[in-house]
């Protein structure tokens, strides 16, 4: 099973699991992504996908939160697409 999704988010800040700044996935693609969770998930509703922004890509996972997701935004990832807390960011999200 595979899916795409593209969307536009700010980064926030979250005292979760590290490294404490996110993009929340909106509602409408996060209903989407809880509908074939159980297909995807590799336990807690964590589901694994590949992430694009800018020119950088990388593995990861969502997590659930308030009935949408996160997407963690690694510390590699801000610093090679000079990323600060409050920026816009367009991702691209492949389930797989």
């Amino acid at each position: 099973m595979s899916m795409n999704i593209e969307f536009e988010g700010e980064i926030i800040y979250w005292r979760g699991p590290a490294p404490f700044l996110f993009v929340v996935v909106p509602e409408e693609p996060s209903l989407d992504l809880k509908a074939i969770s159980t297909r995807v998930t590799y336990g807690w509703g964590v589901i694994p996908v590949q992430v694009r922004i800018g020119k950088t890509e990388w593995t990861t996972s969502l997590f659930p939160k308030d009935g949408c997701y996160l997407v963690p935004i690694r510390k590699s990832v801000q610093k090679s697409e000079n990323l600060e807390l409050g920026d816009n960011v367009f991702i691209q999200l492949e389930v797989r």
